[in-house]
């Protein structure tokens, strides 16, 4: 079984010899893949929804791993056990929905070690969440896949020491790295921030004239940030 680069990036991730919870895996892509190739022991894979749940479960049981990978259906981190996992992956959703789905289960939460998060929007929220709830970024990534840009948050228990909402909306890993996609990752926040402040030139009450005031300011540090790290040598 082949993994897409996203899920490739995120079983770089995982501490070998771990348990892991892949919540909302679909076909179990990457249970199967880190379990038949010794990466890890065991797995979780959870889903919410009957289709991908039963997908899931074909798959495990078609490779023969129902004995090492344990397929259930359920809301978030609910199907699981506080403990009996000490890596949670949550790919391919909001950032807003995998930060409710965090906070859903605080009694799984708590005993987990290592969070590997692939937000598809709302990155920025998610790591807000993540410094404000006792979860320290201890590595970002950007992937490119198919024409678009994915980025890939580690977090373990512990303080962020940052704070500012600029930064953690960009990834500060991924600024103090310089990653090499990492300009074409504040073009697309850009772009993000010009659609909106495109569509808030519309409204004229109170709220958009404030809102407009703060997405000014930091799309100026965004492409603060775009300009430096163009000028930095290669």
């Amino acid at each position: 079984m082949e993994l897409t680069g996203r899920l490739a990036a995120i079983t770089g991730f995982i501490p070998p010899g771990t348990v892991i919870a892949d919540i909302g895996t679909d076909h179990a892509r990457l249970p199967v893949y880190v379990v038949e190739r010794g990466i890890c022991h065991a797995a979780v894979a959870t889903d919410l929804n009957e289709k991908p749940y039963r997908s899931a479960l074909q798959a495990v049981q078609n490779r023969g791993l129902a004995g090492k990978i344990s397929v259930r259906r359920g809301d978030g981190l609910r199907p699981l056990r506080p403990g009996e996992a000490e890596v949670v992956v949550v790919a391919g959703m909001g950032g807003n929905t995998i930060r409710q789905i965090l906070a859903g289960a605080p009694e799984v939460l708590a005993r987990v070690r290592r969070l590997i998060l692939q937000p598809m929007v709302d990155g920025g929220d998610l790591r807000r969440w993540l410094a404000e709830n006792g979860w320290r970024l201890v590595d970002e990534t950007l992937v490119e896949e198919g024409g678009h840009l994915y980025v890939i948050d580690v977090a373990e228990p512990g303080r962020e020491t940052v704070t500012d909402p600029v930064l953690l909306e960009i990834g500060p890993r991924l600024l103090e790295q310089g990653h090499p996609l990492l300009s074409a990752y504040l073009d697309k926040l850009a772009a993000g921030y010009h659609r909106v402040l495109y569509a808030l030139a519309r409204s004229r009450s109170s709220e958009a004239l404030h809102r407009t005031v703060e997405l000014t300011v930091r799309l100026k540090r965004i492409k603060d940030y775009l300009e430096n790290n163009r000028q930095l040598p290669d």
